[in-house]
């Protein structure tokens, strides 16, 4: 790789959301911390303040679970996208880019967060189940017992919504629409697919 270090060593990695495009933190990388971020799909960066590797969410549990890395054209600075199981933010807003300039002022950003956080902190969940299985996990199982397993799950879930959404009760159709979200997700990532490629289908049809 010819990536561009600068005399430190260090090149600067934007990481970016990798299905809404915001853009949620800045780091930095060392050789090595790349090296890592490819191998283990987990955002590693080099701490300038302790001088060591550290993993995003190794201690919060709000990892990144990188898709792509880009390199800008002089290849001195990194666009990371990757699916957060959390905020960002070690003051637990969503991006670390909360705040903007009104007037000369730094003010909070009061925007409300995206419905689909949800989604992706439980997506990258399930990424991290099956990469790394953990006993006594119910998506570990469902990874287990295959394909077949999986897709009847689907088949039952969407059921159970048609069920609900004919016995018009909210509470129900909520709690059967978050069963079928799970298990669509974990077929998804059976696939090797995420919510990011469908929302790119979704894009598609609205141009």
């Amino acid at each position: 790789m010819n990536i561009k270090y600068d005399e430190k060593g260090l090149v600067p990695a934007v990481v970016q959301n990798s299905a809404t495009g915001e853009v949620l933190m800045v780091a930095y990388m060392n050789e090595e911390a790349l090296s890592r971020t490819i191998e283990t799909k987990k955002a590693t960066f080099w701490s300038r303040s302790r001088q060591q590797l550290w993993v995003k969410g190794e201690t919060s549990g709000n990892f990144l679970t990188v898709e792509e890395i880009r390199v800008d054209c002089d290849e001195d600075c990194l666009v990371i996208k990757a699916i957060p199981a959390g905020p960002a933010c070690h003051t637990n807003n969503r991006s670390c880019f909360y705040r903007k300039l009104e007037n000369g002022e730094l003010v909070e950003d009061k925007e409300p967060k995206s419905p689909s956080d949800i989604v992706l902190r439980e997506q990258a969940v399930i990424l991290d189940r099956k990469k790394n299985p953990e006993e006594g996990s119910y998506t570990n199982y469902l990874f287990e017992k295959g394909e077949d397993k999986i897709l009847k799950k689907v088949g039952e879930e969407a059921a159970e919504v048609v069920i609900a959404g004919k016995n018009r009760d909210k509470s129900e159709i909520k709690y059967e629409v978050a069963d079928l979200m799970y298990h669509l997700t974990v077929m998804l990532a059976d696939n090797d697919m995420t919510w990011a490629d469908i929302y790119e289908e979704m894009e598609s049809r609205r141009n």
